[in-house]
C-alpha cells in the first residue's frame, strides 16, 4: 500500500535437521532404515547419488524481497523450504487436507512424482527426491537416482515408501551427508524442523479454467496424503516465496528458516 513502509525480510536462518515422522504414518514392520541420522541442509546428497551438478546447483535464498530473490540463479526449477513444526502449522496444513479431502484438486496434475515418508528424518531426502523426479533436470545413467526412478515410477506412494525403506541405494549418501553436517547430531534423532518442495506442474484445467502461463504451484510433502496444489503460477520463486511468507514465517514467531532453490549453477 502506498506509504506504508515495508517490513524487512526475515532472517533465514540454517537449521540443521528435520522431523520424524508423526506415529499415524508409521508402519508396523519398518525395516532397519526406518529412522535415519537428521540430514543438514546440505544438497551435496542429491550430487553422490547422481544428479548432474555441472547442469543442476543449489542455491541460498536470503530473503524474500524482490531484490534479494533477483540474486538467485534462474530458471528456478525447484524450492526447498525448512521450516519449524508448530501447532500453527500443523493446524493450518490439517485444514488445507481437510478442504481438499472434501473438494478434490482438479486442476493438479496426477502425474506428479509422490513419495510417503514412513522413514524418521528422511524427509530431506524425500524432499529433494521430489525436487529431482518432478523437474527436467538431468540425472547420471546407472545412479541410484536413476534406478530408483526406474524401480518406483509404477508404484502408487505407499509402494514408493515401501522401497525407500528396504532400498539400499540412498540410506549410505544419506548417513555420509548427515555424519558431514556442520551440527552434531541429536542422541535421539528426534527432531522439529520438517523440509518441503515446491515445484511447478502443467494445470489440469479444461479451457477457461487454465489460468495464467498453464502452470500451478505444488506443495510436495511426504507427510501430507497427497501433493497440494496452491494454484496458478507464473515465477515459481516468487510464487512460492509469496506463499512461505504467508503460510509459515507469518505464523510463527520463529526465525528457523531455511529457502534453498534448485537451478542453474552460480555464474562465475
Amino acid at each position: 500500500m502506498e506509504g506504508k513502509t515495508p517490513s524487512p525480510s526475515p532472517s533465514l536462518t540454517l537449521h540443521p535437521f528435520c522431523t520424524q515422522t508423526p506415529p499415524t504414518f508409521a508402519t508396523k514392520d519398518m525395516s532397519i532404515n526406518s529412522k535415519w541420522a537428521p540430514l543438514e541442509a546440505n544438497p551435496e546428497w542429491a550430487g553422490r547419488v547422481g544428479l548432474s551438478t555441472k547442469l543442476t546447483q543449489f542455491s541460498d535464498v536470503y530473503g524474500l524481497d524482490d531484490e534479494l530473490l533477483a540474486l538467485v540463479p534462474q530458471p528456478v526449477k525447484a524450492v526447498l523450504l525448512i521450516f519449524p513444526i508448530t501447532a500453527e502449522t500443523e493446524a493450518s496444513r490439517k485444514k488445507t487436507d481437510e478442504q481438499i479431502a472434501e473438494n478434490g484438486q482438479p486442476n493438479l496434475d496426477p502425474t506428479l512424482f509422490f513419495v510417503k515418508q514412513t522413514i524418521s528424518n528422511a524427509c530431506g531426502t524425500i524432499a529433494l527426491l521430489h525436487s529431482i523426479y518432478n523437474t527436467d533436470v538431468t540425472i547420471k545413467p546407472d545412479s541410484p537416482l536413476q534406478k530408483f526412478q526406474l524401480q518406483a515410477i509404477e508404484l502408487n506412494p505407499d509402494e514408493r515408501a515401501k522401497l525407500l525403506e528396504t532400498t539400499d541405494l540412498f540410506a549410505t549418501a544419506h548417513a555420509t551427508a548427515a555424519s558431514q553436517g556442520q551440527s552434531s547430531l541429536p542422541p535421539n534423532l528426534d527432531t522439529n524442523q520438517h523440509f518441503v518442495a515446491f515445484v511447478q506442474a502443467p494445470d489440469q484445467g479444461d479451457g477457461d479454467e487454465v489460468d495464467g502461463d498453464g502452470m500451478r504451484l505444488v506443495e510436495v510433502d511426504g507427510r501430507r496424503p497427497h501433493p497440494v496444489d496452491h494454484g496458478p503460477s507464473t515465477d515459481l520463486l516468487k510464487d512460492a516465496a509469496k506463499l512461505i511468507k504467508e503460510k509459515y514465517i507469518d505464523t510463527t514467531d520463529s526465525l528457523n528458516f531455511t529457502i534453498i532453490t534448485m537451478g542453474p549453477p552460480q555464474a562465475d
